[in-house]
């Protein structure tokens, strides 16, 4: 049970870092949206400086935060969220998807995945593994 407690916090400090990565555009500009892999109507909107750039950032922050709160909750650092199960399982579902995409690409076309994109793959993909695991690790009783 520890070290699903462990896994899930793991995952929280992930979505966190990744909530204030995002926020960090707002800062830094077109620059930043463009390292981030953000598609080029935001990366535009940054450089032209309308409200959809930094918007975007804090919406997308948003449903990361709300992510961490999840994995801290189903890790029982914080109350129980509503519908804790079945988001953890979805998010867990698209982690795992999430990891998985570049990484058949990868097999099929290497020239169209950089090294980047592999190693982000690879972190969501442990994510959805370690949100699944974890959560089902603390709910044994």
């Amino acid at each position: 049970m520890r070290y699903g407690k462990l896994a899930l916090v793991i995952v929280s400090i992930t979505a966190f870092a990744v909530a204030i990565a995002k926020t960090s555009c707002i800062y830094f500009g077109e620059q930043c949206y463009s390292v981030q892999m953000a598609p080029e109507f935001i990366v535009e909107s940054a450089r032209a400086g309308t409200w959809v750039a930094p918007v975007g950032a804090i919406v997308a922050s948003t449903i990361f935060i709300v992510i961490g709160l999840y994995a801290l909750s189903a890790a029982g650092i914080v109350r129980r969220l509503p519908l804790l199960r079945p988001v953890v399982l979805t998010l867990s579902t698209l982690f795992v998807i999430r990891g998985l995409l570049p990484l058949q690409l990868w097999i099929r076309k290497p020239e169209l995945v950089s090294d980047n994109i592999i190693v982000i793959g690879v972190i969501w993909l442990l994510c959805g593994l370690m949100l699944f695991w974890g959560y089902k690790a603390t709910q044994v009783k």
